[in-house]
């Protein structure tokens, strides 16, 4: 089974509660998958840790150092030959790429797409009630030790606002702090997304649940989508809807 076998989905977002708890949910209701994360914790100090899991846990680890002080050439230099070990052995139905707090899903997603696999989904993970802060902190990811690089000087505002836009997929936690303007303004800030919800999959009975139909979530001819099946997830169906890298990046 070559590249084509494989189905990659990029599930980004600075809230990384909201993050983790989306790749959780993808790694348990879909087998023979497995979450790839680059912690760029230690990308001020030269390196970056690598972990590959599964539902069970940690299958392996590994440090990557940074080229040239640039975090993204790091993962492209990591993570693309990883994504092609797993499709060249064929036992992964499909590799769910966690990226790290700050890393925005345009580079990685250019970068997977490049490096001849096939991105059938990007999805920013979203808690409604920390989209109104996130947006109002305009300090330097620095100073909250979220920097991507000794270089970085993005600020927590503009990553943030990056990160929702490019995502035709919004994950969406139910979060008990957000009222009735936090989802207000996540639906304003980006009215073509469709918001999935994360928890059980939706039943018949609750077919809007996965909200408004995406901007870039077209199937793209040749994208191994299986067929849908009623247990699905909204989570799960969005994650191998299909994404056209091209259109995104025009958008």
């Amino acid at each position: 089974m070559g590249s084509r076998g494989l189905s990659v989905v990029i599930v980004g977002g600075l809230h990384a509660d909201a993050r983790r708890a989306a790749v959780a949910q993808l790694l348990a209701e879909v087998p023979d998958s497995v979450a790839l994360h680059h912690d760029l914790a230690s990308a001020v100090r030269g390196t970056v840790v690598r972990t590959v899991r599964d539902a069970a846990g940690i299958v392996s680890a590994g440090e990557a150092p940074l080229v040239g002080d640039c975090a993204c050439c790091a993962l492209r230099e990591d993570l693309v030959p990883e994504l092609r070990r797993l499709a060249d052995e064929g036992r992964t139905r499909l590799a769910v790429v966690e990226l790290w707090d700050s890393v925005e899903p345009r580079a990685m997603a250019e970068v997977v797409a490049a490096g001849g696999l096939t991105v059938t989904g990007v999805i920013t993970a979203v808690d409604p009630a920390l989209v109104l802060p996130c947006l109002a902190d305009g300090d330097d990811l620095a100073d909250r030790g979220l920097a991507a690089a000794a270089t970085d000087r993005r600020t927590v505002a503009d990553t943030f606002a990056r990160q929702l836009e490019y995502a035709p997929v919004l994950a969406v936690t139910a979060s008990g702090e957000a009222d009735e303007e936090d989802h207000a303004l996540l639906t304003q800030l980006h009215p073509t997304a469709r918001r999935v919800p994360l928890g059980p999959p939706a039943t018949p009975a609750d077919p809007g649940r996965e909200g408004a139909a995406p901007n870039t979530g077209t199937p793209v001819p040749g994208t191994p989508v299986p067929p849908a099946r009623q247990a699905d997830s909204a989570l799960v169906r969005a994650a191998f809807a299909g994404f056209d890298v091209e259109a995104a990046a025009a958008a």
